[in-house]
């Protein structure tokens, strides 16, 4: 981008003038009004046809200072992944800087690239290759490591020093995304070690220190080779490209310095193959430039780690010495830390350069003061803790980051418990503690000081415990006095008042109880205060009371009592109510409740309660039931399967992302030839939703033709336009009972004839799921509103469809129809023209035998009249009724049903002749309608126009 300021990359006057306004924005809001306006002009030239390369990559150079400058620039991502597929070697980088600096490894356009990554990875430019490299190291992730890493391990052994260099740079990061995945690589890295260009091994160096770092001695019989290199690079043998700032590789030395450190820790003989080669780098290390004061502190570094030598101590120390007295405070800093490694060894040390320690603790830079606070904790001991303590709550005071003034607080107690100088000093010093870091201490620190008053200096002393105990005491009620002190002060003095406030016999129980009474009211919005008081009251009563004194409890007490009765926290009730029962209870009961000075008696727990043996033993003999342990129960149920099958069935009601499974085809029951002769029609249910097909055996019903009288049109194959979509296309959206041939043979769908108990459950189920467009159309194409139930007595007429009869749960199959018919004598009807698709093995007259073609959709008519006509014996049924009723609805939906409807050709239920095709056979007057009319006539005795003359151009149209 500088070049491209600068014109190096011949780019246009436009974005120059970019950069150029952008360095001399004025305010934030000026550089992002400049930014989007960019935006919006990249955005509409970058989709212009074929532009130029040389303006494709202007435009993805100025992208790229788009997003590094905040702003969004995905839309042009997709611009720069086409890039790195361009033959042009320019063309090609600058794609490949475009795409490491736009995408990350889990972004979704990584899938476009490693195709090309892997060609370029085999180019014979070894600059493609190194472009390659570099996007591995930055876009591949764990996932696609597998993709590109044997190309990788083979380019190791790649002429140039640079693609060697990246590939061992790229598999450093595959092992830091998934070591797994180059465990077995392992070996690659000790041969490029002896690389004979000094930047592979260097590049080198890296994976080898994470390596060591997480297994040190599998690497142990490398310090000799690492010991050697760094004399090599000690002795200036490497070529002077290397050295910066007259220090021959300074990065390299570093690095071989941490890996001897790691290397040489805790082992004496691997360390002293290093003392030598530390002490010439000692000796030989300019520390007049940054540069080699790095060097000269990772050798105090790796000095502090290795198996101690005196004389390499005493050059660290030297090297200290002149760290702490530079006037540069980095140097300096550095040398509070190298001071800091070095007092674990040797603390003597320490002590020479304390007075130039206490200067970096008068330092106005806020950092060395830090640093210099942590190398006093770490040189504190008895003699000198109360001068570091001192300084350290001073610097308390001072400073206002809360963070680091709770790490200072917990770092005065801990010292001050470990090199306390007398009890008075301990007391003191803790008191400045919680007064100047206030709620900032961490609760444990109060916890920790009320345990240590109560345990004392763990010593046999007596007499040095109770003298501790009382200096509390003693300032304590000195403390509070002041008007506001923080709320974890306050839980210890009241802790430290209840325990031993009466304990030496210097203040009274009423003054430390007026006292507690005081705290209480003075911080009546702090529960926790409160708490803590009314539990030291009931202490030093607890204590008067075993000590057989009176107890006169004040009037201010008192009134604390009652208002602590009557709180809204349970918890202060809880302890008001305690302090009750506790005064009026003998001395020996309190005795046993409130031992004094017994707060950190170990408390002895009883786990298999032998206390209750003896009600155990009673109950027993009064007849109850011994206990049974679990493991000895046999007979009995075992709750944990209860457990278990609890545990399934709740895992059961989950979420199930397994496909549902097919229903299972049975075999149907063949039906003879002879029986489909009969021209019953095949009654059906109401429409429904399309379901999955039942397959179960039917039971026969006691009245066939009752059930027999319904009237219903096969919609198979038509699309379905209202209800649930489902994955049966073959399912008819009115359920009618289908015909299906197998191996020639007519056979009845098992889904529309079943009667079971899983039938009736579905249909009861699906009747709630009928739509109101759905019951529409079940009106509108069976000339009336559809029942779910209906009886075939008397009081409704038979010709209205049913799905349900009340003697017959299901509907007949043409066999079992046929079977009844045949014991049923009835007479013979002179429209039944039989099945048009089946012949009847019995011979039989039809005087109409040559019309049956066209006669089709008669059929339904005349079986209706026909099975109207015989199933009720008292009573006729209403034959023109039914076609009046019929063609009301029909008459005037038919147009909108057909319509509603995307598939045209609409099946007939019996004859199987499309709606479509009877529609047109029946316009204009034929033979046909005059044989209609004529056997109406025959039949019934009536006139067709007396009714309704245009009944059966509407049952046919």
């Amino acid at each position: 981008l500088t070049k491209g300021s600068q014109g190096g990359f011949y780019q246009s006057k436009e974005f120059l003038d970019l950069v150029k306004s952008i360095g001399e924005a004025r305010s934030k809001a000026e550089e992002d009004r400049i930014v989007l306006s960019e935006i919006e002009t990249l955005k509409r030239r970058i989709s212009e046809p074929d532009i130029p390369k040389r303006k494709m990559k202007e435009y993805i150079i100025r992208l790229v200072y788009v997003e590094m400058l905040g702003h969004d620039a995905s839309f042009g991502y997709i611009h720069a992944v086409k890039m790195i597929h361009d033959d042009s070697l320019l063309v090609k980088r600058t794609g490949y800087l475009a795409v490491m600096l736009f995408l990350n490894e889990d972004h979704d356009l990584i899938i476009l690239i490693v195709n090309t990554i892997q060609k370029d990875l085999k180019s014979d430019n070894y600059l493609v290759v190194c472009a390659a490299l570099n996007a591995v190291c930055k876009l591949i992730n764990e996932e696609t490591i597998p993709a590109v890493l044997p190309q990788i391990v083979e380019l190791l052994a790649h002429p140039k020093e640079a693609v060697r260099k990246k590939a061992i740079m790229a598999l450093h990061r595959f092992y830091q995304k998934s070591p797994s995945s180059v465990s077995h690589l392992v070996s690659n890295f000790r041969k490029r070690l002896c690389d004979n260009d000094p930047g592979v091994m260097g590049a080198t160096l890296c994976p080898l220190f994470d390596l060591i770092t997480n297994d040190v001695n599998s690497y142990k019989d490398l310090v000799i080779s690492f010991v050697s290199i760094l004399k090599q690079v000690a002795e200036r043998r490497l070529p002077k490209a290397y050295d910066y700032h007259q220090m021959p590789a300074p990065f390299i030395q570093i690095k071989l310095l941490k890996i001897l450190a790691l290397l040489g820790s805790s082992d004496k003989q691997a360390s002293e193959n290093m003392y030598t080669v530390v002490g010439d780098i000692f000796r030989k290390c300019d520390s007049s430039s940054n540069i080699g004061n790095a060097v000269l502190y990772e050798c105090i570094c790796c000095v502090s780690s290795i198996y101690p030598n005196p004389k390499l101590l005493e050059s660290a120390a030297d090297a200290i010495s002149r760290f702490l007295k530079s006037d540069s405070h980095n140097l300096k800093y550095m040398g509070i830390d190298a001071l800091g490694r070095l007092i674990k060894i040797s603390p003597e040390i320490a002590e020479q350069h304390q007075l130039a320690v206490i200067d970096c603790l008068e330092d106005p830079d806020d950092t060395l003061k830090r640093k210099t606070f942590e190398l006093l904790y770490k040189m504190t001991k008895s003699t000198n803790v109360e001068v570091i303590v001192d300084r350290m709550i001073d610097y308390m005071n001072s400073i206002n980051d809360n963070h680091y003034k709770t790490e200072i607080a917990s770092r005065c107690v801990e010292l001050a418990e470990q090199f306390a100088p007398s009890n008075q000093w301990f007391i003191q010093t803790m008191n400045k503690v919680f007064e100047h870091a206030g709620d900032l201490v961490n609760i444990k620190v109060a916890h920790n000081l009320m345990r240590l008053i109560a345990e004392g200096f763990g010593e046999d002393d007596d007499t040095a415990d109770s003298q501790l105990r009382s200096s509390a005491v003693e300032s304590y009620l000195h403390i509070l006095g002041e008007p506001k002190l923080p709320s974890v002060f306050l839980q210890v003095i009241c802790w430290v008042l209840g325990e031993y406030g009466t304990a030496d016999g210097k203040y009274s129980a009423s003054y430390i109880t007026g006292k507690l009474c005081d705290v209480a009211e003075a911080y009546s919005n702090d529960e926790t205060v409160k708490a803590y008081a009314v539990t030291a009251l009931m202490k030093i009563y607890a204590f008067e009371i075993a000590a057989g004194r009176k107890v006169d409890m004040l009037p201010e007490c008192h009134s604390l009592m009652e208002e602590f009765l009557a709180s809204h926290s349970t918890d202060l009730q809880q302890r008001a109510y305690e302090l009750q029962a506790v005064i009026g209870l003998d001395a020996h009961a309190v005795e046993s409740i409130l031992p004094s000075d017994a707060s950190c008696e170990d408390i002895e727990v009883d786990k298999a309660l032998s206390f209750l043996n003896g009600y155990i033993q009673e109950s027993i003999e009064k007849g109850a039931q011994p206990y049974i342990p679990e493991s000895e129960r046999t007979g009995m149920l075992n709750i944990s399967n209860f457990r278990n099958q609890d545990h399934h069935e709740a895992s059961s009601h989950g979420l199930r992302f397994e496909a549902y499974e097919l229903p299972k085809q049975t075999e149907q029951a063949r039906i003879p030839p002879a029986s489909l002769a009969s021209t019953e029609l095949v009654p059906v249910p109401e429409p429904m939703y399309p379901r999955e097909s039942y397959q179960t055996t039917t039971v026969p019903s006691v009245s066939s033709d009752a059930a027999s009288t319904e009237l219903k049109l096969r919609l198979d194959g038509v699309q379905k336009r209202w209800g649930r979509q489902t994955h049966f296309p073959s399912t008819s959206t009115s359920n009618s009972t289908s015909l299906k041939t197998v191996n020639g043979i007519t056979q009845v769908d098992g889904s529309n004839t079943a009667n079971s108990r899983t039938r009736e459950t579905y249909d009861s189920r699906k009747q709630v799921e009928i739509s109101p467009e759905k019951q529409k159309l079940a009106a509108s194409l069976f000339g009336g509103p559809s029942k779910t139930e209906k009886k075939s007595a008397a009081g409704h007429k038979s010709s209205k469809p049913s799905s349900h009869m009340v003697k017959s749960h299901a509907p007949k199959s043409s066999m079992e129809v046929a079977s009844e018919k045949t014991s049923v004598q009835q007479p013979p009807d002179l429209l039944d023209f039989g099945e048009p698709t089946v012949k009847s093995t019995a011979p039989s007259l039809d005087p109409f035998k040559d019309l049956e073609g066209l006669l089709e959709p008669t059929t339904q008519v005349s079986s209706a009249v026909n099975h109207s006509s015989t199933a009720a014996v008292t009573k006729s049924p209403d034959i023109m009724g039914l076609y009046t009723e019929t063609t009301a609805g029909a008459h005037h939906k038919d147009s909108d049903i057909l319509s509603g409807l995307s598939n045209p050709p609409m099946t007939n239920m019996v004859g199987g002749t499309t709606t479509m095709q009877v529609a047109q056979s029946s316009k204009g007057p034929n033979l046909k309608d005059s044989l209609e009319k004529d056997a109406l006539v025959r039949q019934m005795g009536v006139t067709p126009s007396s009714q309704n003359p245009n009944l059966f151009k509407d049952l046919l149209g």
